[in-house]
């Protein structure tokens, strides 16, 4: 009888066996079908969203020595990040970035290790002097990066601030002691107002730089107790210095628009936070006539909020959901737009890690992801990385190189090419077009499929970009309203290309074949 009921289960173990991997292959083949299946894009160029400013990175922190290094380094750095040039195949030769943020020191680096910030990397020159005048020497590193932007055509510009300058925080150094409070006295905000208008009409008048923003707080709401140069400000503090700041650049006339907030992330953006209530529900906070720290009528603010995309993209329930937030608080304003103006990877998740140089597809797709939600989900008008360049085994840089002040080797990255898929094309004065296909930004699409938005840029020529984020070919078909297309140019990154334009690509009948793994741009237009 057990012998039986043994028989008896072990039969029935096959049988479920059997149907579980009948079921296995019958998912694998939907799974396939799914993949290859056809998806159709409706494409309204008539349909307008946000205006899209600029794609751009950060100076900080190694433009101060790679600034320095022999001409040929330098100069193909400067190339990767900024050039608009082509070369004999026609593939981009750098990915155009139109934004460059300079990093305005504090002063830090001439204290050594008495500046408490123990990486050199991460302390900086100040331009302003312990007797109250300016070394405009000071910076050069940076200032060559910045130079070579504008010769290489990049026309906006964003000067931002991680700490006052030393001579001006309460304890003489570049970042906080208890990370309470603002590390400078309301004593000394005008002080700080005026530093900022002397370097805003340096660069004007003798490098012939107009900084277009200048952003005063950055990521106020960390404590900035050492590591780095920084500052906390409570948001009482920031509205007092910001109106501040505003009277002395109206009587100067800084032709500048304040950048505020620059949040350490968007979510203290949109509402309270427990640990940082002083610090957070920022739109509400400066943009609602009824706050007592209303700043919405200041001459000089830039009608925008920015904010850091940290601790935000995981996962990508997340992910969605905060970009949706962002959207439905601005819609309560409207005259505001959104600017995602810092990011790399600090997160460790099961997808990816921050530590470990980020050179492959990897980092680039899950970074593609996050450009993806922020446009076409947060309404971002402009998205800049953090590190342009990194010394650093982090996932913080775009080009990579040997932390040595003098010289050293340089290496490009995949993330580098695929952010000019979207820099590189999508010009200031673009605006978001409309993009409609099944499963378009939910979450499982997010997570694993295609992603696709378009542009339209001034000239009227459209740009569509794709994301294609899983190991199948993707096929899609384009159908675009109001808009009869005569060229088609490609421009993919994948791990065989570097932003590698294919000639006649195919495109029949508006049906595509999008590579695995890949970020692709299309370039349309009617000749």
């Amino acid at each position: 009888m057990e012998k039986a009921r043994a028989r008896q289960s072990d039969s029935g173990v096959k049988w479920k066996g059997r149907c579980f991997l009948w079921a296995l292959a019958f998912s694998m083949c939907w799974f396939a079908r799914a993949q290859n299946r056809l998806v159709e894009v409706e494409i309204d160029t008539a349909m307008a969203f946000q205006t899209l400013h600029n794609f751009g990175a950060s100076d900080a922190w190694a433009a101060q020595f790679t600034g320095l290094w022999p001409d040929e380094k330098r100069k193909q750095m400067a190339d990767w990040l900024f050039s608009m040039e082509t070369d004999a195949q026609g593939s981009p030769k750098g990915i155009g970035l139109s934004a460059w943020r300079f990093n305005i020191g504090a002063g830090s680096a001439p204290q050594g290790e008495e500046s408490g910030i123990k990486d050199p990397w991460r302390r900086t020159e100040g331009f302003m002097q312990s007797n109250g005048t300016y070394d405009w020497q000071r910076q050069a590193g940076q200032q060559w990066f910045l130079k070579a932007a504008k010769e290489r055509g990049v026309g906006q510009f964003i000067a931002f601030v991680n700490s006052p300058p030393i001579q001006l925080t309460k304890n003489g150094k570049g970042h906080s002691e208890d990370g309470l409070a603002a590390n400078i006295s309301h004593a000394n905000y005008a002080a700080y107002a005026n530093f900022l208008a002397d370097v805003w009409l340096h660069f004007r008048d003798s490098v012939g730089v107009y900084f277009d923003y200048v952003s005063p707080f950055n990521e106020p709401q960390w404590e900035w107790k050492g590591g780095q140069e920084g500052s906390p400000w409570n948001n009482k503090e920031l509205a007092a210095a910001t109106r501040v700041i505003d009277s002395v650049f109206r009587v100067e006339n800084i032709a500048a628009q304040l950048e505020i907030t620059e949040a350490g992330a968007i979510d203290y953006l949109t509402g309270t936070k427990k640990k940082h209530h002083n610090r957070s529900d920022q739109i509400e906070t400066f943009f609602s006539p009824s706050s007592p720290d209303y700043l919405g009528n200041l001459g000089t603010l830039a009608p925008k909020v920015a904010a850091h995309s940290y601790f935000t993209t995981w996962p990508v329930e997340k992910l969605k959901r905060e970009r949706e937030r962002i959207a439905e608080k601005l819609a309560k304003y409207p005259s505001l737009e959104y600017w995602m103006s810092e990011y790399c990877i600090l997160e460790n998740n099961e997808e990816i890690k921050g530590k470990g140089r980020g050179l492959g597809m990897q980092t680039a797709l899950y970074v593609a992801r996050l450009i993806h939600a922020d446009l076409t989900m947060a309404n971002a008008s402009a998205w800049h990385w953090w590190l342009a360049m990194s010394p650093y085994d982090f996932k913080d840089g775009l080009i990579y190189h040997d932390k040595n002040r003098e010289d050293g080797a340089i290496h490009d990255s995949k993330l580098l090419w695929a952010l000019g898929n979207y820099s590189r094309f999508i010009r200031p004065g673009a605006k978001r077009i409309s993009v409609a296909y099944e499963g378009l930004n939910t979450v499982e699409n997010l997570r694993e499929g295609l992603l696709l938005s378009a542009y339209k840029n001034k000239d009227d020529g459209i740009v569509v970009v794709i994301v294609n984020q899983n190991d199948q070919v993707g096929h899609l078909k384009l159908n675009m309203a109001h808009y009869t297309a005569n060229r088609v140019e490609a421009y993919i990154t994948n791990e065989s290309y570097n932003l590698q334009k294919k000639h006649d690509y195919p495109m029949t009948d508006g049906q595509i074949r999008v590579l695995p793994k890949s970020v692709t741009t299309l370039v349309i237009s009617v000749l």
